[in-house]
C-alpha cells in the first residue's frame, strides 16, 4: 500500500506538476518586441541637404531617440530639442544603425560632429554646451558639407517646443 503511495506521489511530483506549469508558462501574453516611435517631421536644410527630421522634445521621446530600427531613410534624422543648453552626452543603447551625432548650441552653432556605432554604450558628449543634437545616417554630415561653427537655422516653434 505505501508503494502505491509513492508512485502517486512521484507521478504527481514528476509528472503532472511540470506539465501544469508548462501550459501555464505557454498561456501567458509574451512581451512585444520593442517598436520605434513615430513622431511628428519637419523639414531642415542642413548645410548642402535637405533633411526630414523627427521631433524628439519631451524626456521620453529624447530618451528612446531611435532606439529599436533597423534602418532609416538616406535623408531622415532626429531632432533632440532640450530646454536649456548644458553638455549633452549621448549612447547608443538598443540603437541597431550608425550615425552621426551633430551638436548645436542655442543659437544653431555647430559645436561638435561625432560618429556614433551601433549597441556602443560608451558616451559620446558635446565638449560644449548644447541645446539641440541631431542624428544623422553616419556620414550625412559629411556629405551635407556640416563643419564646428556652421550655424543651422532653427524654427522659433521648435526652439520653443521643448518640455520644462
Amino acid at each position: 500500500m505505501q508503494m502505491k503511495d509513492l508512485d502517486a506521489a512521484t507521478i504527481l511530483t514528476f509528472v503532472l506538476l511540470p506539465a501544469g506549469l508548462m501550459l501555464c508558462v505557454a498561456g501567458c501574453p509574451r512581451r512585444a518586441a520593442p517598436q520605434p516611435q513615430s513622431l511628428p517631421t519637419i523639414s531642415m536644410t542642413l548645410g548642402k541637404r535637405t533633411f526630414t527630421l523627427e521631433l524628439a522634445n519631451t524626456d521620453r521621446t529624447r530618451e528612446i531617440g531611435l532606439m529599436h530600427r533597423d534602418s532609416m531613410p538616406r535623408d531622415h534624422g532626429m531632432l533632440f530639442v532640450f530646454a536649456d543648453e548644458q553638455r549633452r552626452a549621448f549612447w547608443m543603447k538598443n540603437t541597431r544603425i550608425p550615425l552621426d551625432i551633430v551638436y548645436l548650441d542655442a543659437t544653431g552653432r555647430i559645436v561638435a560632429i561625432k560618429p556614433m556605432q551601433p549597441y556602443d554604450l560608451s558616451s559620446v558628449s558635446s565638449d560644449r554646451p548644447a541645446r539641440y543634437a541631431i542624428e544623422l545616417n553616419q556620414g550625412m554630415a559629411a556629405e551635407a558639407g556640416l563643419k564646428v561653427g556652421d550655424v543651422v537655422a532653427i524654427p522659433q516653434a521648435v526652439a520653443e517646443s521643448a518640455d520644462r
